[in-house]
């Protein structure tokens, strides 16, 4: 068996349902995160709306884009799964405290959607971030 780095090899050995959740986290929270990224770069009424409103218009919308880009590519990737998880969380941190502290829970008539699906992301990133702990420099060996 070739060598390979740390995470590859943990991710080898852990049991087939712990691989199974850690993939199902990972693939849920990238194919959310790439998903609301054609709103954001193509500047749809809601994504306009809500970083207006948050006073970060246009530059927090195609920042943010930005970082759920490389954070959705990051959680794919195994050695990185710790850098994309982390990511994501810082994202959806600000989300979940925009919505609960300026937007509102529904946004636009979205029904709490947006809201949901920020909430969605945090979770599944918490657990992948959890499930490959051991994966982050300097604190990862200690836990």
């Amino acid at each position: 068996m070739a060598t390979g780095s740390a995470a590859a090899i943990a991710t080898r050995q852990a049991p087939r349902w712990i691989q199974v959740l850690s993939w199902a986290c990972r693939i849920i929270a990238a194919v959310i995160l790439l998903q609301t990224l054609f709103f954001k770069f193509t500047g749809a009424p809601e994504s306009v709306y809500i970083f207006t409103k948050v006073h970060a218009e246009p530059w927090g919308r195609i920042g943010s884009g930005v970082v759920e880009l490389i954070a959705a590519v990051l959680l794919l990737i195994p050695r990185t799964i710790w850098a994309g998880a982390s990511l994501a969380l810082g994202v959806m941190a600000g989300a979940i405290f925009s919505h609960v502290t300026i937007l509102g829970i529904e946004v636009m008539g979205d029904g709490g959607l947006l809201f949901a699906l920020a909430l969605i992301v945090f979770v599944t990133s918490a657990v992948a971030l959890v499930l490959h702990r051991s994966q982050m420099p300097v604190i990862g060996r200690r836990f």
